[in-house]
């Protein structure tokens, strides 16, 4: 099973959550920005309908693939 972290970390002079290299949008507070975090990891949680996805790798490629809605990965918001 996946594992995702949520980071809260200061940024474009404010606060954001981060996943991995990437950032969400800037909120005014610390608490704001973990309350969003926790929203968006409590969504990633959530147990769907199976879906197909598209997404682009490293080298411009597109793929399509099948997700099962059940496989939702672990997650976790760091301060």
């Amino acid at each position: 099973m996946a594992f995702v972290t949520y980071q809260i970390v200061e940024h474009d002079g404010g606060w954001a959550y981060k996943v991995g290299d990437v950032f969400s949008e800037t909120f005014p507070t610390r608490s704001d920005a973990h309350a969003a975090a926790a929203r968006a990891a409590a969504e990633q949680r959530a147990p769907d309908d199976d879906t197909v996805i598209s997404y682009e790798d490293e080298r411009y490629q597109w793929h399509d693939e099948t997700v099962r809605g059940s496989d939702r990965p672990q997650t976790n918001v760091e301060d």
